[in-house]
């Protein structure tokens, strides 16, 4: 392992994406020479892209499950595309979780899945009993998703015993969900700590605080990245449809205006952006939204890279502000990377 904090920062066996390109990077044992993507795409969205897209130019394999050849595909040896949202059952585990009533909904597909396709669970069935046909790794019986979701209405508590009587072949007769009910109070119940209370201040926490306040000041001229996401440009792959990119631009860099003047620039110029890692070149606009001494820079902009097909995206490549975020500038307390307070300059470009 390299010199990361790689192992000691690993937390239900995940691990600090601060510390992925160096990993990949540093030869000697335990060096990453393979890499599974998942509809992700990291070197938008994780500290020092740049870094990031020569590591994986290195790697002796990289299969990527997803349905784009984005700015983090196109390395892959293998794209393994997907079934897409709408010819997917779906069953809402996240976002009940900010439900205000006790609700449940089974979706079905809408559109039936295209011959030849595969369910993005069937591609990790597959890759996993591929992978153990080489290694005699035995594995567990696999359930469909559906099946899970089935099984796990029946035993909790709206299943077979209970008036209702949950399961998928239920649900399927309430297309638009069920109201189960007002949301019932289950936290005290449930936490582990000493002494049966949230802890809303740890001293860890509050002792990383101190330190936090204790750092000196920008240098002159210096002013503090920021990342920011617009409902309709959330994520990099929301940049290759037409609907939710049309419109006024939203990828510029917001800087305040008195920035702006004491800086010689003006609202709407092409600006350069440099931190110890890299520079980009963006179009700047006036925002008094922004404090002064801070910009912003919208998360998974450019897409101007070679090798990157997708049409819509590439028609608007914006820039990347993980092309500034610096690897080592962590949290000191999780290992994370600190993609927000990047020391950067700002000059005409």
């Amino acid at each position: 392992m390299a010199e990361s904090g790689f192992r000691a920062s690993g937390i239900r066996g995940e691990l600090p994406v601060s510390a992925l390109a160096e990993e990949m990077l540093t030869a000697g044992d335990g060096q990453i020479r393979a890499l599974v993507t998942v509809a992700g795409n990291p070197v938008l969205s994780t500290p020092n892209g740049r870094q990031l897209e020569q590591a994986l130019e290195g790697l002796e394999f990289m299969v990527s499950v997803d349905l784009y050849i984005n700015e983090t595909t196109r390395y892959a040896d293998l794209i393994l595309p997907s079934t897409s949202a709408l010819e997917n059952d779906h069953y809402d585990t996240t976002f009940n979780m900010f439900a205000v009533r006790n609700v449940t909904r089974f979706n079905r597909a809408i559109l039936p899945k295209p011959a030849g396709a595969l369910h993005d669970w069937e591609i990790f069935v597959g890759l996993a009993k591929a992978f153990a046909a080489q290694t005699g790794v035995a594995l567990k019986p696999t359930m469909a998703p559906a099946q899970m979701i089935d099984a796990g209405l029946r035993a909790g508590t709206y299943g077979d015993a209970s008036a209702h009587k949950l399961s998928v072949a239920m649900l399927a007769e309430h297309p638009h969900g069920l109201d189960l009910g007002p949301l019932s109070a289950n936290l005290a119940a449930r936490l582990k700590t000493a002494d049966g209370k949230v802890q809303a201040a740890p001293a860890v926490i509050l002792a990383d605080l101190v330190r936090f306040a204790a750092q000196p000041a920008p240098v002159v001229d210096e002013l503090l990245l920021i990342g920011r996401r617009h409902v309709r440009s959330n994520n990099s792959w929301m940049h290759n449809y037409h609907r939710l990119v049309k419109g006024k631009p939203r990828h510029q860099l917001h800087m305040h205006p008195d920035d702006l003047a004491s800086r010689q620039l003006g609202d709407g110029q092409r600006v350069r952006v440099s931190s110890r890692i890299g520079m980009i070149e963006v179009e700047v606009v006036a925002s008094l939204e922004m404090m002064p001494g801070v910009v912003s820079l919208p998360h998974g902009w450019g897409h101007g890279r070679p090798g990157v097909r997708m049409t819509i995206a590439s028609s608007q490549p914006g820039a990347s502000a993980n092309d500034l975020t610096d690897e080592r500038q962590l949290d000191e307390l999780s290992g994370n990377a600190a993609l927000n307070g990047v020391p950067v300059q700002v000059s005409a470009a």
